[in-house]
């Protein structure tokens, strides 16, 4: 499975952005998404089951949304809101089955 992330960027703290991650023709059971800040480790953020269930890190509930295109189903979307600093991170989506990693996308906030 070949996985496609995209949509980050340069954002001004406060802004918004929308993460995507497409596995063109693959119906996942559970997309993760994690995030790796600079000289720190990779850590899970949230997921989503492809009932809909989310589950979110305490620490971006309220800012982040994880979800699930409705018709194609091969894309997972994590919106992040009120973007911070502290934010800056390379995000890889994963999804499962097959445990396969996206190339990562860059979101960097500046203050």
């Amino acid at each position: 499975v070949q996985l496609q992330a995209s949509g980050g960027g340069l954002v001004q703290a406060g802004g918004s952005l929308r993460l995507s991650c497409t596995a063109s023709g693959f119906n996942f059971i559970l997309a993760d998404w994690y995030r790796q800040a600079p000289g720190k480790q990779r850590v899970w953020i949230a997921s989503i089951t492809n009932s809909g269930s989310t589950d979110y890190v305490d620490s971006v509930k309220d800012r982040f949304t994880i979800s699930r295109d409705s018709a194609a189903k091969d894309t997972v979307y994590l919106e992040i809101n009120s973007l911070k600093p502290e934010d800056t991170a390379v995000y890889y989506c994963r999804l499962n089955p097959g445990d396969a990693w996206g190339q990562g996308t860059l979101v960097t906030v500046s203050s």
